[in-house]
């Protein structure tokens, strides 16, 4: 297994634990969504439980298990899937875009909005941009 394939297969990894988080916090409920950010809203409806919440976060798990089983490929895991470079670049892409939030969260932290700001989004946009790095860089290197 090449550098680039283990790369793949730690993003696959890391991206069905995020599956999985998002598979919990439907059962959790409300108290999850506030802790994950997803805003007091979508909280509230998910403590009355409202429908919309759960199609949203089971729409957002599906999402995030074909986003694994793409990595699960790149790395050779799983056997092909259609269009499979372009998809990894597109899900590294995503992934990376929203990690990048973590400078302007840093700035923010350390010029005193840290009230406003939980450190666990540092650590959810510095996984984003690590599962961002591992897919773009691990289709660079492990795709030929």
């Amino acid at each position: 297994m090449n550098t680039g394939e283990r790369l793949l297969m730690i993003g696959g990894g890391l991206s069905a634990i995020v599956a999985l988080v998002h598979l919990g916090t439907i059962f959790i409920g409300g108290a999850a969504y506030r802790y994950l950010g997803a805003g007091e809203r979508m909280a509230r409806m998910a403590d009355r439980g409202a429908l919309a919440p759960i199609v949203i976060t089971l729409g957002l798990t599906a999402m995030f298990a074909v986003w694994s089983a793409y990595a699960f490929s790149g790395a050779r895991l799983l056997p092909p899937l259609p269009l499979l470079r372009p998809v990894l670049f597109g899900i590294g892409s995503i992934y990376a875009m929203r990690g990048l939030v973590l400078i302007p969260q840093i700035v923010w932290f350390a010029t005193g909005g840290a009230a406003a700001l939980a450190p666990r989004h540092l650590f959810f946009s510095a996984v984003s941009l690590t599962l961002g790095v591992a897919y773009l860089l691990g289709t660079r290197l492990g795709l030929r």
